[in-house]
């Protein structure tokens, strides 16, 4: 048999396709809400692109109550840096929306433009990885969290101990890794 190529396909998931399979068990309201999810990754993919270029080049955006012009406009007036990655580890690492550290102040902010409610504890984690990646002492350093979401922007100042737990837990956590890595056959390398 001489079946159809589909290069352009190849690495790519349909929706509707044997790996997820569970479409086959959604009825017509799952199938539609799940699809505009997958959509909406998608959108939130773009937006994300879209406001780090604007970041980078320093483009405002009309002044409202906004999300993404809130979010864009403050990252330009705090000279952040867009879509930096923090690394401690292969193990653990993230990308900051944006960051900036100046005058002895960590900022960093988060676009989210999905509708489900952001958790702080990402941010918690970049700050414990800029800190790590930077061997910056949280006991020594201002730092300031925001995720801008659902036109708002929710602000907080983490204690620097909540930022030393996350330091210790990704330092321990990536050990037990290492050690399991170890451990297995290198099928994986």
């Amino acid at each position: 048999m001489n079946y159809q190529k589909h290069s352009e396909l190849k690495g790519q998931h349909a929706f509707l396709g044997g790996s997820k399979y569970h479409w086959l068990y959604y009825d017509e309201e799952k199938l539609i809400d799940t699809y505009q999810n997958q959509l909406a990754v998608k959108r939130g993919i773009i937006l994300h692109d879209f406001a780090a270029r604007c970041i980078r080049i320093g483009q405002t955006l009309p002044r409202t109550q906004k999300t993404l012009n809130m979010y864009v406009n403050d990252a330009i007036n705090f000279k952040m840096i867009p879509e930096q990655i923090l690394f401690y580890s292969v193990n653990c690492f993230g990308t900051a929306d944006a960051i900036s550290f100046r005058n002895n102040k960590l900022r960093i902010h988060d676009l989210k433009t999905g509708s489900t409610p952001a958790h702080m504890e990402q941010l918690l984690i970049y700050a414990a990885l800029y800190c790590l990646e930077n061997n910056a002492n949280p006991n020594a350093i201002e730092v300031e969290l925001r995720i801008y979401q659902n036109n708002d922007i929710i602000a907080y100042i983490p204690e620097a101990e909540e930022i030393r737990t996350v330091i210790n837990k990704i330092i321990a956590s990536d050990k037990i890794i290492e050690k399991i890595k170890d451990l297995e056959e290198p099928w994986y390398e």
